[in-house]
């Protein structure tokens, strides 16, 4: 079984998904001054595709927004795919998804 841990690196300004210690994946994630995170990109390596590592990451890095009393704008196709599928998440989102969100 492999150790998955979801951890925030402000200093990068992302959210990165380690699977035994190695970085799997990113979501980017830039605060802004008004509380509102934006997230524009999230990626996963080639070499761990198909093992539901996005849905992890991403659950973690809103799950630490949340946390943290913040919001979201999405621009990244991935997390907007994810809150359609995702409702208990839409409340995070400040103002409109930026395009359509597939449910």
């Amino acid at each position: 079984m492999s150790d998955i841990e979801v951890v925030h690196v402000p200093e990068a300004e992302r959210y990165e998904i380690r699977v035994d210690a190695k970085t799997a994946g990113f979501t980017e994630a830039h605060p802004r001054d008004d509380g509102i995170v934006l997230f524009p990109h999230t990626v996963i390596d080639d070499a761990y595709e198909g093992q539901g590592l996005a849905s992890k990451l991403v659950t973690g890095a809103l799950d630490d927004v949340r946390k943290n009393g913040l919001m979201i704008h999405v621009t990244c196709e991935y997390i907007k795919h994810f809150l359609g599928k995702h409702p208990e998440y839409v409340d995070l989102v400040a103002g409109p998804v930026d395009g359509p969100v597939s449910m």
